[in-house]
């Protein structure tokens, strides 16, 4: 099967909705072309943004080297850091990842490997945000917090 092909008939993604598929099912579709272009396309613009994230963070010693340098993604997460709102931040985090990650797939090649490793960078996103929910979180912290109360 083509890459266009499967990108074609890969249903569609948007942030803040459930995923529309699990990771196994896409895996099982684009094979191992998926991890090997995550592992190539997506690597340096990943470091780059976590290297942003660490900067953010105040910890210097965590950057890794990387080939470029975007001051506009590094801005977007330094941006994100400056909400209060832990929730919201993480959330503002994620879609400088799921925004960025529209990199990879060249405007004269929209259905190409490019666009297979921005699908799999955002449906990684959108598993990520499918698990968040308040009901989770609060079962969470009760779990956490059940020896503190008498």
């Amino acid at each position: 099967m083509t890459t266009d092909y499967i990108v074609s008939s890969l249903p569609a993604l948007a942030f803040d909705a459930p995923a529309p598929m699990a990771w196994e099912a896409f895996a099982a579709l684009a094979g191992a072309a998926a991890d090997r272009l995550l592992a190539t396309k997506w690597q340096d613009l990943e470091t780059q943004l976590r290297n942003a994230v660490a900067e953010a963070r105040g910890g210097d010693k965590w950057k890794r080297d990387a080939r470029g340098c975007s001051v506009y993604w590094k801005n977007r997460v330094l941006a994100a850091f400056q909400e209060k709102d832990v929730a919201r931040r993480d959330a503002l985090i994620d879609k400088v990842w799921w925004d960025a990650a529209g990199e990879l797939t060249p405007p004269e090649s929209p259905l190409g490997d490019g666009a297979l490793a921005t699908y799999a960078v955002r449906l990684k996103i959108a598993l990520k945000r499918t698990r968040i929910s308040a009901e989770a979180g609060n079962a969470a912290f009760d779990r956490l917090t059940a020896e503190t109360k008498i």
